[in-house]
């Protein structure tokens, strides 16, 4: 299976993520073949306010929403590998604000991702 959730990833226990759920983490970056443009519609469980669920992630400061908003909210491994490209997750995850919880799983899982965050501070 292309994913795992944070919790199993640390010893101890679990990882918070979104009040009372685990993080959902890709276990290889190259698993994540979500669009880079284009618009993309999240399903309900993903975003379930506001009256259109369709965004343009060609945009840039859009698709950081999206990413932000899949990352907290992703519960099935498509969650993932549909809206999120692993490039532009790498690219874009300095800027990405996400729960501690969340950026720790991830950053445990891929240490690409804490690299790319150390060297952008």
């Amino acid at each position: 299976m292309p994913y795992g959730d944070g919790a199993s990833r640390r010893p101890g226990g679990a990882v918070s993520g979104p009040p009372g759920r685990r993080v959902l983490v890709a276990l290889d970056l190259a698993d994540l073949r979500g669009p880079v443009t284009g618009t993309v519609e999240l399903p309900l469980r993903l975003f379930w306010s506001g009256t259109s669920r369709t965004f343009d992630v060609g945009d840039p400061g859009t698709r950081q929403w999206v990413y932000e908003t899949v990352l907290q909210e992703a519960s099935r491994p498509e969650d993932l590998t549909a809206f999120l490209d692993g490039q532009a997750l790498v690219a874009l995850w300095p800027k990405l604000f996400v729960p501690r919880g969340v950026r720790r799983a991830w950053e445990d899982a891929h240490p690409v991702l804490r690299a790319v965050a150390v060297a952008a501070a």
